[in-house]
């Protein structure tokens, strides 16, 4: 059985590209037997992480107090059955959970939770999850740069490396899914161990962790998107992601199977993004046991992760390879040449827009999810306007041309993206995305402009390279995590009219929206004279060269915020003096004498271009 779990997992963590983490994932799931009791050994655990992503600012001690004083009602929820709802069984729990925060008025004055506990039950419960504050500054007691305090604690075993890891993970990433949580935590345990029998324990951290943080980074950014889109929009925009995803991913399962699973899976989501961990763990874990009920009729390609323990198998599961499609079944051209396509729409429009997902999903695997609900979303609207017309059939026969035009439109402007970043590199391409953005959401503090944009250059440096199929799917699947971070900007403090239109209008056209989005023309920025926009002083020598470029793409956005309609160039001649002054100043004997005489240079070709 070890040898077929040792191939199981070699197979699986083949998956997972970071061969590092590969290994530290392998090497915890070995020491984890495939118990019946899972979640009873784990209860603690799991009841800790959902009060550690509501708690966000609780001390470790005062969490676990609060744990104890949930566990027997946690305890209930243990056992369901294969029918049973884990969010019947756990609502009680989240209740209870949420009143004594209510009823402990140091915990409430402290949060500022006061206003959510003068609601009732379910209005309560959405005021708690607003207060979640994704990737939030704390202080981080795992850094790699102190090994030997990890290896102490884990030592002394006064509270375990394990414990401490699953606290501080969930305050930071209070939307990331318990059940991520879980596995990661002992691949970080496992590792730590391993790493504090070497002699250069920093190094064997380096390692070993860094690829563990990544990937808890990028996974986490995707639940919180999933949870975005759950709430946003509504419950058919959210079945659709997840139908696309499975189809994408287990192609050669029936179309009935599909829905089915797109819908549990969407109700799992939701019931992970309400926070309660415990249901979170169940409903998981019901989900898993039953793909892997149906392994031989839906995918190969998760035939290995059945094999595998718990929390292992979920995650398993979830990034196993996407299978080859058997495309034997009825053609695409159904849905476009056939005279009953109206009749099959207005009978059951939602069912037979499903299974156009699931049909065109499982033939373009090479396409982004956003890319795939345009088309839907185009072929949605070609039909409830041909279906109205008196030779219906004439006119939505040109689908799968609309269909193509939707894929190249969006296609040439990712090449389009990719060539101007080949043309201007990484930096000048991110200047670049500072002018667009800066005029498009002119709201945004430059400090805010520079770090979104930021994200949107790396994922060009990324992406890019990739050959066409790759790079388009890439840029894609990029754009919508970090647009989606831009909206949940907007939605805790609405930035324009524009901005908003983009993020609530559609899901599927939300980066060509914003790709479209010109100059907020309603903005009318503060004054500001150069003096107070152009940082001059010997701070600027101290500085590292990535806080330089901070600080010189921090008064490109506030040039351009003064004179959005400005040619480019001109913005760009005062960043060009200004990095040459610093680096002639910054060598002079006399620095600071030098960045105040020829600071003045600058400043007045600065107010030139701002009309002073």
């Amino acid at each position: 059985m070890k040898t077929v779990r040792t191939i199981s997992l070699l197979v699986f963590f083949s998956y997972i590209k970071c061969q590092t983490l590969q290994r530290s994932l392998l090497d915890a799931a070995m020491q984890h037997s495939n118990s019946q009791n899972y979640l009873e050994e784990n209860l603690r655990a799991v009841t800790s992480i959902m009060v550690a992503q509501f708690l966000q600012k609780l001390t470790y001690e005062k969490v676990q107090t609060i744990v104890k004083e949930l566990l027997d009602l946690a305890e209930k929820c243990k056992s369901l059955k294969p029918h049973e709802s884990p969010s019947e069984c756990c609502h009680q729990l989240m209740t209870t959970f949420l009143e004594h925060i209510c009823n402990n008025q140091g915990l409430a004055d402290r949060h500022v939770f006061s206003d959510c506990c003068n609601t009732n039950n379910s209005a309560r419960h959405k005021c708690f999850l607003s207060y979640k504050k994704d990737v939030a500054g704390y202080s981080d007691i795992f850094q790699i740069s102190d090994p030997e305090q990890i290896c102490e604690m884990d030592k002394e075993n006064h509270v375990p490396v394990k414990e401490k890891y699953i606290y501080e993970t969930s305050r930071k990433h209070p939307f990331l899914y318990g059940p991520t949580i879980l596995t990661m935590s002992a691949c970080y345990e496992t590792a730590v161990q391993s790493c504090c029998r070497e002699e250069n324990k920093t190094e064997c951290f380096q390692i070993k962790l860094e690829p563990i943080r990544k990937y808890v980074r990028e996974i986490s950014s995707r639940h919180h998107h999933l949870c975005e889109i759950g709430i946003k929009f509504n419950h058919k925009v959210a079945k659709a992601v997840e139908l696309v995803l499975l189809t994408k991913k287990q192609p050669k399962a029936n179309f009935s199977e599909i829905a089915k699973l797109a819908m549990d899976i969407k109700n799992l989501h939701q019931i992970c993004c309400e926070g309660n961990t415990v249901a979170c763990v169940l409903g998981r874990s019901q989900l898993m046991n039953y793909t892997c009920s149906k392994q031989a009729t839906l995918s190969s390609k998760i035939i290995p992760c059945c094999e595998l323990p718990e929390p292992f198998r979920g995650e398993c599961i979830i990034n196993s390879e996407n299978d080859k499609p058997d495309l034997s079944s009825l053609p695409l051209s159904r849905f476009t040449e056939d005279q009953f396509v109206c009749k099959q729409f207005t009978d059951k429009q939602d069912d037979f827009l499903q299974e156009f997902l699931y049909e065109y999903s499982r033939r373009h695997p090479e396409l982004a999810v956003p890319v795939i609900l345009r088309v839907d979303t185009v072929y949605q609207n070609l039909l409830g306007k041909c279906c109205k017309l008196e030779n219906p059939l004439e006119c939505y026969s040109h689908g799968e041309e609309m269909f193509q035009r939707v894929v190249h439109e969006s296609r040439e402007h990712v090449k389009n993206q990719c060539d101007l970043h080949e043309k201007l590199g990484e930096s000048n391409f991110h200047d670049r995305l500072i002018v667009l953005y800066t005029k498009k959401a002119p709201q945004l503090s430059a400090q805010e402009l520079v770090i979104f944009t930021k994200s949107m250059a790396a994922a060009a440096t990324t992406c890019c390279p990739l050959n066409d199929e790759q790079q388009f799917a890439c840029m894609e699947n990029s754009a919508k995590l970090i647009l989606g971070a831009l909206c949940r900007r907007h939605e805790a403090e609405p930035i324009n009219a524009g901005v908003g239109h983009c993020c609530d209008d559609s899901y599927a056209f939300r980066k060509p929206c914003f790709d479209d989005l010109q100059v907020d023309g309603t903005y009318i920025s503060p004054h500001l004279s150069c003096d107070q926009v152009v940082n001059l002083n010997e701070d600027l020598c101290r500085a590292q060269e990535e806080e330089l470029q901070t600080e010189k793409q921090k008064l490109l956005s506030n040039l351009v915020k003064q004179e959005p309609y400005a040619a480019e160039m001109q913005f760009q001649s005062v960043i060009v003096d200004l990095a040459h002054l610093v680096e002639m100043c910054c060598q002079a004997e006399k620095s600071e004498m030098c960045l105040q005489e020829e600071g003045s240079k600058l400043i007045k070709k600065c107010q030139s271009l701002l009309g002073g």
